[in-house]
């Protein structure tokens, strides 16, 4: 899989960052995306990238700010005109984004030639979808936020042909049951099918954050993960200012990532305050105090594999 961002500000677009997007796409598991925050502009942003929007067919939302849906109204117009004709789309948020969207698209005349499923969230949600699990947990931002922790499918193991050929079977048809079964015949035996795969391989696991202070919910969603993607809009000056806004400051997320046993961080939602050359030098000195720790600050089209 890999992670794209789309945008990477906080509050306003700069003439650097964009407002909150981010993409997943979900090849080899799936031939699709999955956007996260639709920020003012985001179809901007992806006419500067491969994405296509017919290949979205999920959207998550964290919460109602506007920079986090202000892009949504255009980018699912534009989907009607750019591959996405007839291709179902689901929208997942806070209570109020199904009744932003069709009051914004009638508002506008604007008609889309694609169904739309909106799920609501009130306090929690778990859901599936081909072999992914999405957890989300309320977190904490004065306002209903959310932050989604994505599972990606096990793998089964490989077939060990050197084994099964030991005991007789070539390759054929009976090499899927033995993928698809505990246990299999051969020969009016039967044998356990782990001894002839390989272990199966466990997918990668992310927690995507909406605005938030520190929260014990933070923690479920981010336990064991490969990878944290969480804001950092105050990463300097003391925690006041981070607490009066709800949101983290930089202390506390390095915290986070330590003490989840999660292996990195990408940060973004970065407040305008900060230019390019501030935060490479911001970044040096938390380097340096957190040399354990995996993290970056993320601009604009970063796009890491997961």
């Amino acid at each position: 899989m890999e992670i794209t961002f789309l945008g990477t500000g906080a509050a306003l677009p700069t003439k650097e960052r964009n407002t909150q997007a981010i993409a997943l796409n979900l090849e080899p598991y799936s031939n699709s995306i999955w956007l996260f925050d639709v920020g003012e502009g985001t179809q901007h942003q992806i006419l500067h990238h491969s994405i296509k929007l017919g290949k979205i067919n999920h959207i998550f939302i964290s919460h109602m700010h506007g920079d986090h849906i202000f892009g949504l109204p255009g980018l699912l117009t534009s989907r009607s005109f750019q591959g996405g004709e007839d291709k179902p789309l689901t929208i997942i948020g806070p209570r109020g984004i199904k009744n932003y969207v069709e009051m914004t698209l009638r508002a506008s005349l604007s008609k889309l030639n694609y169904p739309v499923t909106f799920i609501e969230i009130d306090d929690q949600l778990h859901y599936h979808h081909e072999g992914f699990t999405v957890s989300a947990y309320a977190l904490n931002h004065g306002v209903p936020s959310f932050g989604y922790r994505i599972e990606a499918p096990t793998t089964p193991g490989k077939i060990d042909v050197r084994a099964l050929k030991a005991i007789g079977m070539e390759p054929g048809p009976q090499y899927q049951e033995v993928k698809d079964n505990e246990t299999f015949t051969f020969n009016d035996q039967v044998y356990d099918s782990k001894q002839f795969k390989g272990e199966d391989k466990i997918g990668p696991k992310i927690a995507i954050f909406g605005d938030t202070m520190p929260c014990d919910n933070e923690y479920i969603l981010a336990n064991d993960v490969d990878i944290i993607v969480h804001e950092a809009t105050y990463i300097d000056g003391d925690l006041s200012l981070a607490e009066s806004h709800h949101h983290t400051h930089i202390s506390q997320v390095l915290r986070l990532l330590e003490n989840s046993n999660a292996k990195q961080a990408l940060l973004n939602h970065i407040s305008n305050r900060y230019n390019l050359s501030d935060i490479d030098v911001i970044y040096a000195e938390l380097q340096e105090q957190y040399p354990h720790l995996k993290f970056k600050f993320v601009r604009d089209f970063d796009a890491f594999e997961v």
